[in-house]
């Protein structure tokens, strides 16, 4: 989800599926936490071309994903990731039909560990917020985790 439109472009017509992460909505907290500088930005044209190339996703008969854009989206702590703006985003920007699957399996891992806003797991609270902004925008392709 980080790639450059230049790069996306030499794919038009080579790539089926499109599965990118949108991991920040915020560059500070983008830039704080991955040094990713205009992190939003960047990721938003990159989904945007990529939706453009193949389009939502499509799925056969037997449930196999044949061509389309599937977004993953790991909610954080403390609303770091800005799940409803990237939200948001996918359904007034790029399609109501985006499959998104949204990610509850946030665990805190190496250098995490020693930051306070991102040393505990993802509570069930804070998921269950953001499956109901995503029932809100009626995006409704996709998975959600129990």
């Amino acid at each position: 989800g980080y790639d450059s439109l230049e790069m996306l472009r030499l794919w038009d017509g080579i790539i089926d599926i499109y599965m990118p992460d949108m991991k920040y909505a915020n560059s500070r907290l983008a830039r704080k936490y991955s040094s990713i500088p205009d992190y939003p930005k960047h990721n938003r044209a990159a989904i945007l071309e990529m939706h453009r190339q193949v389009g939502n996703l499509k799925i056969s008969e037997h449930g196999i994903a044949i061509k389309g854009l599937l977004v993953r989206h790991l909610v954080l702590p403390n609303d770091i990731s800005g799940t409803g703006d990237i939200l948001t985003f996918l359904a007034e920007e790029v399609s109501r039909d985006t499959y998104v699957s949204l990610m509850s399996q946030y665990f805190p891992a190496f250098h995490a560990v020693k930051i306070p806003e991102l040393r505990r797991p993802l509570s069930r609270n804070e998921y269950s917020h953001a499956v109901q902004v995503l029932e809100r925008l009626q995006l409704e392709e996709g998975w959600v985790q129990p």
